[in-house]
């Protein structure tokens, strides 16, 4: 059995009730049919009388009724675990957070979350029940079977492992197989959502059709692994049936023989011939189910190998929640690296070494620099999206470590290089950080941010844009974007990433005269390239490599400092990897 899954199960009061009325209901219907066999053999023998018929038939119904309870509850422990794994696997992942998640295709995650964990259902609902069953029943039934007839009981008692052993054989390979079918679906899944997100770019540059030879490729890996587990699974079924049959046949021809020679009772003989196939049917359904919930176990492991992950993440369970303090004061904060080295899994330069740097109160501060050179991780610490592997980060004096990242995200206003825009309207787009802003709220932010196109819009601020925001420009994007950060006026802190990247001329002034206003009162870190930005900053910081390397404030920088934004300014679009 799966010890994660039963751990987590444990741990889900609802779930432990409704598998333990699940496990019940089955040992009972599997125990109901020794008093099953015990009634008919009486029938049919003339041992009972026609009365005996009516308490067979409420046996036969009751084991209905049981039968139904068990898929009742099963379906509902089911719904439960999936349930339950879900919700631990997406607050894992929003834990993780972006850095965290750079590990994982998110189209695999998508495959895991939906498709993967459906294959749970033939795990618990039939596998699990049939564990129950396979450890009571054939016992039960051996040990009518020696108080019935010696020689049957001995024979069933040497024959009935074979059934496990064979089923355990075959058993291996289906592990292996299936773990490869799983992982072709997730392949086949995560291309498949990687090719819908980069179709424009496809076809702009003529390669969709490229990419659909690709797709199918994998679909056909997926088909041919789907394929051999199926081949793996009839000849399991194919074994375990010649293995049960053989066996029974080994227990039937004695019966026949010694009836016909008078040394056994119809009665008795009747009965070993009824209970002998119940001793291994439990055993092959066992086998058999255990088959077809490979997939939903493949699923699971893949799920709590997401569960386990470990990294340098801001939102570690063992840190969220409560005990965590307040961040100091509600003005803009001053903002202090000392010492602090970030390293990302997998990648042995560090992306931050050795960093020292303080950012005052209300102040406005640059980041410039290559591609790769560390901007984008500096704010993406101060996001608590990573932790330092070495030094900290202190704001208004108290460790960032220590402070619950909820209230301090709360105090952040953030312009990604990159929004991400959602398929909704315009307005639930621009209050997604402020869920309680008001309609009015919302045209104010917009207003400052520069965002004059949303009037001319279909429905004004009701108009639901495109995934992604697909029917907005970049610019128009990016002006929603600093709506966002406008319609949290709380905000003390402000967190750009290079927002004018990719922007024509007109949209970069509507982004640099909004960035303008919104910074104001603010402490602001702004990674930037372009100059009309640059000059937003009373004070240059250039990271080269995961160092700081100049620092130039405004009293100081003089004509040097037109000279630090034209470097900064060639050559250096795009983010950081």
């Amino acid at each position: 059995m799966h010890k994660d899954l039963l751990r987590l199960m444990r741990a889900e009061r609802a779930v432990r009730l409704h598998l333990a009325v699940t496990l019940v209901a089955a040992v009972l219907a599997g125990l109901l049919v020794l008093v099953q066999a015990e009634l008919l053999a009486g029938v049919l023998s003339g041992r009972f009388t026609a009365a005996a018929l009516g308490a067979l038939a409420a046996v036969v119904g009751v084991r209905a009724l049981l039968a139904w309870a068990q898929g009742i509850f099963a379906g509902r422990t089911a719904t439960g675990v999936k349930s339950a794994l879900r919700h631990r696997l997406l607050a894992r992942l929003r834990e993780l957070g972006p850095g965290g998640l750079a590990a994982h295709r998110s189209g695999e995650l998508v495959t895991l979350t939906g498709r993967g964990l459906d294959g749970l259902d033939a795990y618990l609902t039939g596998y699990l029940p049939s564990i129950a069953v396979a450890a009571v029943v054939p016992i039960a039934v051996l040990v009518r079977l020696f108080a019935a007839d010696l020689a049957s009981a001995v024979i069933v008692l040497v024959t009935l492992p074979l059934i496990p052993i064979f089923g355990a054989l075959v058993g291996m390979t289906t592990k292996a197989v299936t773990e490869r079918q799983y992982l072709a679906l997730s392949r086949l899944g995560g291309h498949f959502l990687d090719v819908v997100r980069g179709l424009p770019t496809l076809r702009a540059f003529g390669r969709a059709r490229y990419q659909a030879g690709v797709i199918r490729d994998v679909a056909e890996a997926h088909r041919s692994a789907t394929m051999r587990t199926l081949r793996v699974a009839f000849l399991s079924s194919l074994v375990l049936e010649l293995c049960a049959s053989l066996s029974l046949a080994l227990v039937a021809v004695p019966i026949g023989l010694r009836l016909l020679g008078g040394s056994l009772d119809l009665t008795t003989a009747l009965l070993v011939l009824l209970l002998a196939p119940e001793a291994y049917l439990p055993l092959r359904a066992m086998g058999t189910r255990f088959h077809a919930s490979m997939e939903g176990v493949a699923a699971a492991d893949a799920a709590f190998a997401v569960l386990d992950t470990e990294g340098d993440t801001a939102g570690d369970a063992r840190r969220e929640g409560a005990g965590k303090a307040a961040p100091p004061s509600a003005g803009p904060p001053e903002i202090r690296l000392e010492n602090v080295t970030v390293r990302y899994p997998g990648r042995e330069a560090a992306a931050l070494e050795d960093v020292t740097l303080t950012i005052g109160p209300g102040e406005r501060v640059a980041l410039v620099g290559e591609s790769g050179g560390g901007k984008s991780t500096l704010l993406h610490l101060l996001l608590g999206f990573v932790q330092p592997a070495a030094g900290r980060v202190l704001v208004g004096g108290a460790d960032l470590r220590e402070l619950d990242p909820a209230a301090w995200r709360a105090r952040l206003a953030f312009v990604a290089q990159r929004p991400h825009l959602f398929a909704t309207s315009v307005a639930d787009n621009i209050r997604l950080g402020a869920p309680g802003a008001s309609d009015e709220d919302v045209r104010r932010a917009a207003e400052a941010a520069h965002a004059d196109f949303v009037a001319a819009l279909p429905q004004g601020f009701a108009t639901v844009v495109g995934e992604r925001g697909a029917n907005l420009s970049a610019g128009q994007r990016q002006r929603v974007a600093l709506a966002r950060a406008f319609c949290r006026p709380d905000a003390s802190v402000l967190l750009l990433d290079e927002p004018t990247a990719r922007l024509d001329g007109r949209s970069e002034a509507a982004v640099v005269a909004g960035t303008d206003e919104l910074a104001r009162g603010r402490t602001a870190v702004i990674v930037a390239h372009r100059p009309a930005m640059i000059d937003l900053a009373d004070r240059i910081i250039r990271l080269h490599a995961g160092r700081v390397v100049a620092d130039t404030a405004d009293a100081e920088a003089g004509s040097g400092r037109q000279g630090e934004r034209v470097a900064a300014g060639h050559g250096e679009s795009g983010g950081e990897a």
